[in-house]
């Protein structure tokens, strides 16, 4: 067997992720829907590994670790106090020529990138994420929530024909009408709205954190890059709340702990870099923010990050609700607003930066071989059993009790009898399964099994009796 001798590519992993049922285009049957993903039988067990290694790493196995899991749907002042309502946007030009709306800060705006013409574009305007709803029974009817004496301000002047227009653009600055809310554009804000929930109930020592997974919505305007940038996703937060005084070395130990983090999904490190932002560069909210990038296949690009939030968020709270978000200590010192560090963490980017170090050509007999080397810990399928021939009612019948054992120890197992062994092996590596294992004609006589492994390819022969020791 050869080395690995070439870099993958983001359509070898596309096409990959749909052939063998990772990743499928969103709504595909229909047409699909820019900015959605399926995920598929493989690629849901390849995410929820990743997700429940990172809970337990990051609050089952700590002592100083709550969860919670919010409403995506919450009080539109949720937004409103976190500033989201007025700077959660991205820079939006339109072509004059087709009309096609893109990202400014992403594409050359000299010239259009759809129909090729040149000074097509006008100035940028700020282009709102969020994605907007109403609660309630109110979806036939018209909400637009405009006080009255502004319904004038809105109003041009008749045209030609008589006819009045409203102006647009006055409108989308109107305010939000009592019903509107928002699909949540991060879990964050769910987790500092249940601060004093989570303090009032278990009255936890400071310095604490709150995790949360879920599902996050964002409006992008040019989503793009397979699963890289997406408009549903779904994320895994930690908000860590200390004393003002010890925010830093609260940072350091979480900087180090998002390391040991891609360590443990097993990223190539050489990969992985760390960009300390420049104040120019930083959220507003933001008084320190470390990005942790990976050399995707699409270029270095953002993949994790580590924020200090200061007390803005506690404090836009405290402000908005009339609500006191003190921190009172046990010891009876002087209560004060805890301040949070915020390490970040997308599961698609996770995904996708798993599936990049992963993916290996290489040759085996002179025959080039493809092999997603994933962790064993987060490979989908952990194991994966055939008998020899599948006309051969004896080995069938052994087989099936070699799986029903693997499958009550590991329950991520497989039953392949499709093909020969070769296309069997081949077919479990491109799915990235660490053992295969094999029943043949010497397993009637002597109660052991070939046991071959994904990333040497090499095979050995293990006794029944010690084969879940072998392989765990």
């Amino acid at each position: 067997m050869t080395e690995k001798t070439t870099t993958a590519n983001l359509e070898d992993i596309v096409s990959l992720c749909k052939r063998r049922g990772f990743i499928y285009p969103g709504s595909d049957v229909y047409g699909g829907l820019s900015g959605t993903w399926d995920y598929g039988p493989l690629g849901v067990q390849l995410k929820r590994n990743i997700m429940e290694l990172w809970w337990k790493m990051f609050v089952t196995d700590r002592d100083d670790m709550y969860g919670v899991d919010a409403a995506i749907l919450m009080n539109q002042k949720v937004w409103q106090a976190s500033g989201h309502t007025e700077t959660f946007t991205d820079p939006l030009v339109e072509c004059s020529n087709c009309h096609g709306r893109f990202r400014a800060d992403k594409i050359d705006t000299s010239k259009c990138p759809t129909c090729g013409q040149k000074g097509t574009f006008g100035e940028p305007r700020q282009f709102n994420m969020m994605f907007e709803t109403k609660v309630g029974p109110t979806a036939q009817e018209v909400h637009f929530g405009i006080p009255k004496d502004t319904i004038e301000k809105l109003l041009q002047e008749p045209d030609e024909d008589g006819l009045v227009h409203i102006d647009m653009a006055r409108l989308a600055d109107a305010p939000p009408s009592p019903d509107t809310v928002y699909l949540r554009p991060e879990t964050a804000q769910g987790i500092f709205t249940n601060f004093k929930n989570v303090v009032d109930s278990f009255y936890p020592d400071v310095p604490f954190g709150i995790g949360q997974q879920g599902k996050a919505f964002r409006n992008e305007i040019s989503p793009r890059d397979f699963i890289f940038r997406d408009r549903e996703l779904e994320q895994m937060e930690i908000e860590y709340f200390v004393h003002p005084d010890k925010w830093e070395e609260a940072f350091e130990m979480w900087r180090l702990a998002m390391l040991d983090w891609c360590v443990a999904i097993g990223l190539t490190m050489s990969n992985v870099h760390e960009l300390e932002v420049a104040a120019d560069d930083r959220a507003h909210y933001s008084k320190r923010t470390v990005d942790f990038e990976y050399d995707f296949p699409i270029g270095t690009e953002e993949l994790y990050g580590l924020a200090y939030r200061t007390d803005f968020d506690l404090s836009n709270i405290q402000r908005v609700s009339k609500k006191s978000m003190d921190y009172r200590p046990k010891d009876g010192s002087a209560a004060y607003i805890p301040h949070v560090i915020e390490p970040t963490f997308g599961v698609e980017r996770t995904v996708m930066a798993i599936l990049t170090a992963a993916y290996t050509e290489d040759e085996v007999n002179g025959e080039k071989r493809i092999v997603l080397k994933l962790p064993k810990h987060l490979a989908p399928i952990r194991l994966a059993v055939s008998p020899l021939l599948k006309n051969k009612p004896e080995l069938i019948g052994k087989a099936r009790e070699v799986y029903d054992q693997l499958k009550k120890q590991f329950g991520q197992v497989m039953w392949d009898d499709n093909g020969n062994v070769g296309k069997r092996y081949r077919r479990q590596d491109e799915i990235g399964t660490p053992y295969c294992v094999t029943i043949d004609f010497d397993t009637l006589v002597d109660d052991s099994v070939t046991v071959r492994d994904r990333d040497t390819t090499e095979q050995t022969r293990v006794k029944i009796s010690d084969l879940i020791d072998y392989v765990s």
